[in-house]
């Protein structure tokens, strides 16, 4: 693992998404203030990056823009410096009610550049929104972290980067364990950060599992060199009888391992430096 000793390891904080319930694990932060206070905890962890959804009172997913506002001024007072990454995920409202928070221009929003199946439904992600989505990041100068559910995805983006699509840096996200998409298939994997570093040698790239894979794909990613992802989003569960306890536990389990390879936890000024984006 020498050749991936001593580089700083981003780690994401994914705090909420759009699935998890308290009925599911009562950890899981619904409103804003539960969100910062756990999010405050994940970014005192090693969290350089908050992965961010909103919740109505219901604990049904939202794109009210300001809960995300809320959030947003929360996360910047309680945790100095923090990358705060918006979700423009298809759970959270319909076509451009996706983007309506991008003109509160947080450092960075999630993006995903093509469809795919989900466990019950189609995740659709036409052409046409994936466009305005990536134009409105450009304008308002907002990095995507591209989420990419299969490999057509990271083509996608790549491709879509080197015609000046995406604004900044390219950062791609592989997802992996989400029913009916991509399996966690190390094969399947390798592959994927051998057509990112032959492909976009000047790009970043992260790893995200689903579910009990997440702890095995943060392992993955960081002994492959990459970042990765964490949270009660992806993952309510310590192991199959232990509820998580807090985002903070699971992004510890990650900084754990990063130690295992000698990666330093990217601090957020480093994981700005190494994303290319504007000082905090």
């Amino acid at each position: 693992m020498s050749n991936v000793a001593g580089k700083p390891c981003i780690l994401c904080c994914a705090i909420t998404g759009s699935l998890p319930r308290k009925s599911d694990n009562p950890a899981v932060p619904i409103s804003v203030n539960e969100q910062i206070e756990s999010s405050h905890a994940a970014f005192e962890a090693g969290a350089s990056i908050i992965h961010a959804h909103v919740r109505n009172s219901d604990e049904s997913p939202s794109s009210n823009p300001d809960k995300f506002a809320a959030l947003k001024e929360g996360l910047e007072k309680h945790c100095p410096g923090v990358i705060v990454q918006f979700s423009t995920g298809g759970r959270s409202g319909a076509d451009q009610e996706r983007g309506g928070m991008l003109p509160l221009r947080p450092d960075m929003a999630s993006l995903s550049v093509g469809s795919n199946n989900f466990p019950a439904r189609v995740y659709e992600n036409p052409p046409d929104l994936v466009a305005w989505l990536a134009g409105e990041m450009k304008k308002f100068e907002i990095t995507p972290e591209v989420e990419a559910f299969d490999l057509s995805h990271i083509l996608q983006a790549q491709a879509m980067h080197a015609k000046g699509a995406l604004f900044g840096k390219l950062y791609v996200q592989f997802v992996m364990g989400v029913a009916n998409a991509m399996p966690v298939d190390k094969e399947v994997f390798d592959f994927y950060v051998h057509i990112m570093q032959s492909r976009a040698p000047n790009a970043e790239w992260c790893a995200a599992g689903i579910g009990a894979a997440q702890i095995m794909v943060n392992e993955w990613a960081i002994a492959a060199g990459g970042h990765t992802r964490a949270g009660l989003e992806d993952n309510v569960r310590l192991d199959k009888t232990t509820l998580a306890p807090s985002n903070a536990a699971l992004i510890t389990r990650a900084a754990q391992l990063c130690a295992k390879y000698d990666r330093p936890v990217a601090s957020p000024a480093e994981a700005r430096a190494i994303l290319g984006l504007r000082p905090a």
